[in-house]
């Protein structure tokens, strides 16, 4: 786990992106964008594997899609084609040591969720203005997505974020019975498996893809504490950007989510002191859903059933620069 301060303050110049196709282009005809493969060098020397999906007509506003804990960005592939069918340039990825990101036996991987937010992040972001040149950036961030905002360098990029599922995930503030499963993944299965494996099986419990330590074990210590993040400031993290940033945000959240409920929503947010947010905490049975939970936001059949909810991360991306 690399956490040292010094790359902080590190530039993070056009020249690390790896432009090479790594599939051969594929058009969506359906929807008449561009899908390609591409490689992101971040600056621990390590390849992520991302998407890019360009409309046919060239956006004024391009996305970074910045996935949750363990999940591959192949998860967002429907929403992020909506995106550009919409006329928004997207760039989805996997976090080191995630899906095509694994370089690896995953028990040697170092990524952290530190080194996630301080150096895969960025370098997703200079890449996504290197593939759209000429537009304003933005990010939608799941869950750890939005949560790790605050260690990127070049935050000032972007323009507005739109951040679904994002939350402390203090155990404390969860509900029973949930709350005891929350409690021993987190303080049994943990711990157990990374001193027997060297990293955690997650998918074995379907909590997505199997995660590197470092990963597992910050993803516990900084759920066990308020704040999440906010929990290792002043001993892991020495500097940040959670206190700078001023960009404008809509955090979206559903009461059936047993994760990010409203509490555990307030408990993240108050930890960027000046980004203006606008928080909607919403009733899935308002919209004819069932469930919508921590991850459903993003599933094709949640949009087939009510449309609306991927139209607000339009309409909020529409707005401004």
């Amino acid at each position: 786990m690399d956490n040292r301060d010094a790359s902080l303050t590190t530039d993070h110049p056009n020249s690390i992106i790896d432009n090479n196709l790594i599939n051969a282009n594929s058009t969506d005809s359906a929807t008449d964008i561009d899908i390609y493969s591409l490689s992101i060098m971040t600056d621990r020397n390590q390849v992520l594997a991302a998407t890019v999906y360009r409309p046919k007509e060239a956006p004024t506003k391009a996305i970074m899609m910045a996935p949750a804990t363990g999940i591959k960005r192949r998860f967002y592939h429907n929403f992020a084609t909506y995106l550009a069918q919409s006329g928004f340039g997207v760039l989805t990825f996997d976090n080191e040591g995630i899906g095509e990101s694994l370089s690896t036996e995953l028990a040697k991987c170092s990524a952290s969720l530190i080194s996630w937010g301080r150096h895969d992040m960025p370098a997703v972001l200079d890449a996504l203005q290197d593939q759209f040149p000429n537009a304003s950036y933005h990010l939608i961030g799941h869950s750890a997505g939005g949560q790790l905002i605050g260690l990127m360098p070049n935050h000032d990029a972007i323009s507005s974020v739109f951040n679904v599922a994002c939350s402390s995930g203090q155990i404390k503030n969860m509900g029973m019975p949930y709350k005891l499963k929350a409690m021993w993944f987190m303080d049994v299965f943990i711990p157990t498996t990374n001193l027997a494996l060297g990293y955690t099986p997650a998918d074995k419990i379907g909590m997505g893809e199997p995660l590197p330590r470092g990963v597992a074990r910050q993803w516990r210590e900084w759920c066990n504490g308020a704040g999440y993040i906010k929990t290792a400031f002043g001993k892991s993290i020495h500097t940040h950007f959670y206190d700078e940033l001023s960009t404008p945000a809509l955090w979206l959240g559903f009461s059936d989510d047993d994760i990010a409920n409203s509490e555990n929503m307030d408990d993240m947010i108050r930890v960027f002191t000046k980004m203006p947010v606008e928080k909607r905490f919403l009733d899935p049975d308002d919209f004819g859903l069932n469930q919508v939970g921590h991850m459903l936001y993003f599933s094709g059949k949640t949009n087939a059933k009510a449309p609306e909810l991927w139209q607000m991360a339009v309409d909020w991306l529409s707005k401004g620069e």
